[in-house]
């Protein structure tokens, strides 16, 4: 087995630069140093925002009136799906007890964490779709309190409309107008809630990714998420321009988002090579110089001889976003393993994963896929075990316990064990 690569790139580095690492540390002491004053200096140096941070019920009943009835029937539509979803994942886990051994019965419970914080972003887009994800995710896994944040800035007035009533309709307490190191900051701290966040999840930019990295362990997180990448494995039953354009629409996410294909035919290759750079060049400013410069410095083909190769490149690469354009589809489904989330088929774009299909979007990425999955239920649920038993099955585990625990050197463990061999 063989690979050609008929166009080679670089991968971003993700690594978080030592500037990076260093400002989100001096911005992560001040916030917390200085509390809600320094945050609101923040709001104002950033984001021109000298509002309150903490917004009201009628300014989200003002901003959900001024959207328009499709985009209100949208994200409702949406909402249904990712809340369906993310329900039948909270079903399959279940509580239960089981006798291990006779007299010592053991059990778990899934426990929902009390505060989750969810990021929203809204710079170069307003990621709609992701307040969907977060907040109705963490709703249905019974999380006591949502609160989100989500930039607000003077150009539009506050948080955008569209952020929160989707936020709104799917379950946040609590909408903050932060962005940027700012917002998690205060989530993590309980900042304008007085109420510390337990698990903070959603996407940003560097200084995001990298303030979450910071606090985990004091604060859950979901992924340290780097710049969006997607792949694409196809055989020459596939279309070259809906591969070029699927390719592309996920370039347009940043210059430093990665797109990948791996194909069996060289004849696709050749021709999505040749409709890539001009499809970039077709779409409108920005996501015109953003998808290009995607393109040019971390787009990827590569051909291999068979199936099973191109399977073993696609797992080598575990890639967030991953598309099957090939006969045959139950037996990729069945073969591939790396991956955040798999869309089988043409008729399956990453862009309804992206915005309304209903599983997660907030994915791993950077590789991540080869030991987590994306964003969940079960993130914000702690699978919490529990163990008791009889005295007479106490008897049976003590000498256990106690041999186990002197094999360690751990003789106070040992004698623990010993007081309950004849209770």
């Amino acid at each position: 087995m063989s690979r050609t690569h008929m166009k080679v790139a670089s991968r971003p580095d993700a690594s978080s630069a030592a500037d990076v690492t260093a400002r989100v540390a001096g911005l992560l002491s001040d916030i917390e140093a200085g509390g809600e004053a320094h945050v609101r200096t923040l709001a104002a140096e950033y984001d021109g925002w000298h509002g309150p941070i903490a917004v009201d019920r009628e300014t989200i009943a003002a901003a959900i009136r001024e959207l328009p009835n499709t985009v209100v029937d949208d994200i409702r539509t949406a909402h249904r799906h990712i809340r369906d979803f993310a329900q039948a994942q909270r079903d399959s886990l279940r509580e239960f007890e089981v006798e291990i051994a006779p007299g010592l019965i053991a059990g778990q419970r899934v426990v929902p964490v009390a505060t989750a914080g969810c990021y929203v972003p809204a710079g170069r887009f307003a990621h709609v779709a992701s307040a969907l994800m977060s907040v109705t995710t963490s709703s249905v896994a019974g999380v006591e309190r949502v609160v989100v944040a989500s930039p607000a800035t003077a150009d539009r007035g506050g948080v955008h409309p569209a952020i929160l009533f989707a936020a709104d309709l799917a379950g946040a307490d609590v909408v903050l107008g932060l962005g940027g190191v700012q917002a998690i900051g205060s989530l993590a701290f309980g900042l304008f809630t007085d109420d510390p966040a337990d698990v903070i999840v959603g996407p940003g930019s560097a200084l995001v990714a990298e303030a979450k990295r910071q606090l985990f362990g004091r604060v859950g997180i979901d992924v340290i998420a780097g710049p969006t990448e997607s792949m694409i494995v196809a055989d020459d039953s596939a279309e070259a321009h809906i591969v070029a354009t699927d390719l592309v629409s996920q370039a347009e996410h940043g210059p430093d988002s990665p797109v990948w294909l791996v194909t069996t035919s060289p004849r696709l290759a050749a021709e999505v090579l040749r409709l890539a750079p001009r499809y970039a060049h077709a779409l409108p400013k920005p996501a015109r110089a953003w998808a290009t410069d995607a393109w040019r410095d971390h787009g990827e083909i590569i051909v291999t001889d068979d199936r099973e190769e191109a399977a073993d490149v696609c797992d080598e690469y575990a890639p967030e976003h991953l598309q099957v354009m090939a006969s045959d589809l139950e037996w990729w489904k069945q073969r591939l393993r790396n991956y955040g989330s798999l869309f089988l088929g043409e008729e399956t774009t990453v862009t309804f994963g992206d915005k309304s299909a209903g599983p997660n979007h907030t994915l791993p990425t950077g590789g991540a896929a080869r030991y987590t999955g994306g964003l969940n239920v079960s993130k914000f649920l702690k699978q919490l075990t529990w163990q008791q038993m009889t005295r007479e099955a106490a008897s049976v585990q003590a000498p256990i316990a106690a041999r186990i625990s002197r094999l360690e050197g751990m003789e106070g463990h040992a004698r623990a064990a010993d007081l309950r061999k004849d209770l």
